[in-house]
């Protein structure tokens, strides 16, 4: 079967698709036919050698398709199943193996793109909003990058809790998405603060989402009011600087704090529960799905390319089964 694999770490170019073994399951594992697979920022991170693996590796993490077999042990699950994942090593790939304790099953409404779409982002976005900083109705937050993958998808989660977003986009059709999404008001990066400052009478907002990281982080610090919540969740534009954590008590006793997917789906329960929510939201249509394109295997360096020039809005997606479709909303 086909797999896209990097050899040595390093830019888009290092990406190969190359034949390999056919994978099978062994116990508490299931093989899956990968219908779609999701392009993260993560990717990129394993492929330059951010996040250290050891290669040669298979890229990709997260996906939707369906079960073709069983290893043993395995019960709650059938053959030709439609489930979803977050963490299956090697997702860009025509085939993968998936531990039993990540596959999601995917209830009807819901197709294999849209769930792919929903795994690592969409899980991402349900607990920053429910858990991290829990938005209750009222609640004024701030959401960097408001037309991406992530970006989207919490800001309508946080409408759907009663609060209210203020956005950052870098363009005018990104600024449009971050509205259509529920966005109040949309800011440029430029002195987001003071406007998020004026935008709320001088308080502050009550939590910064940013995924951004240096390029926003330090004067996200200014946006937000007494005791107000700091939640960086990634690193886009590069590792933030060092923190006096006396800077947190001259500014209002702010809190910070770096969450992970990881740690806030330790449990499977707690997995199912979060995905059984996001995608009881798509399944009633109360959360949209942007797919900002869509790529064959062989375009998989390509669409790394894009992730990480900007290029983009919402979701990458890879269909292994495709040809080289790619179709790109830029903005």
């Amino acid at each position: 079967m086909r797999a896209a694999q990097v050899r040595r770490t390093g830019g888009p170019e290092v990406v190969e698709v190359v034949d390999v073994e056919e994978p099978r399951p062994g116990p508490g594992q299931v093989l899956v036919e990968v219908d779609a697979a999701g392009v993260n920022f993560i990717d990129t991170y394993h492929r330059s050698g951010v996040y250290p693996r050891e290669t040669p590796f298979g890229l990709g993490l997260e996906g939707a398709g369906r079960v073709l077999g069983l290893g043993d042990g395995v019960e709650d699950l059938a053959e030709g199943q439609l489930v979803a994942w977050k963490q299956a090593p090697g997702s860009c790939a025509e085939r993968v193996v998936v531990e039993v304790a990540e596959a999601v099953p995917v209830p009807r409404g819901v197709d294999a793109e849209t769930a792919a779409s929903l795994m690592l982002q969409g899980l991402t976005a349900q607990y920053l909003c429910t858990s991290t900083h829990a938005v209750a109705p009222g609640d004024v937050v701030l959401v960097h990058a408001a037309a991406g993958g992530v970006g989207l998808l919490l800001t309508q989660m946080v409408v759907l809790r009663g609060g209210r977003v203020l956005a950052t986009t870098s363009t005018p059709e990104k600024a449009a998405l971050a509205r259509g999404a529920g966005a109040e008001e949309v800011l440029g990066y430029d002195d987001f603060a003071t406007r998020a400052r004026e935008l709320t009478d001088g308080e502050g907002v009550a939590a910064v989402y940013d995924g951004v990281g240096r390029a926003t982080f330090a004067q996200g610090l200014d946006a937000l009011r007494p005791r107000g919540v700091m939640v960086l969740f990634g690193g886009a534009s590069g590792q933030v600087e060092p923190l006096d954590l006396q800077e947190l008590n001259a500014r209002g006793s702010l809190y910070v704090t770096r969450p992970s997917l990881g740690a806030y789906t330790r449990t499977r329960e707690e997995l199912l529960q979060r995905a059984e929510a996001v995608l009881g939201w798509a399944a009633r249509d109360e959360l949209s799905v942007r797919v900002g394109g869509r790529y064959g295997l062989d375009d998989v360096a390509r669409a790394h390319e894009d992730l990480e020039a900007r290029r983009t809005t919402g979701k990458l997606l890879v269909l292994p089964a495709g040809e080289a479709e790619a179709e790109l909303g830029r903005s």
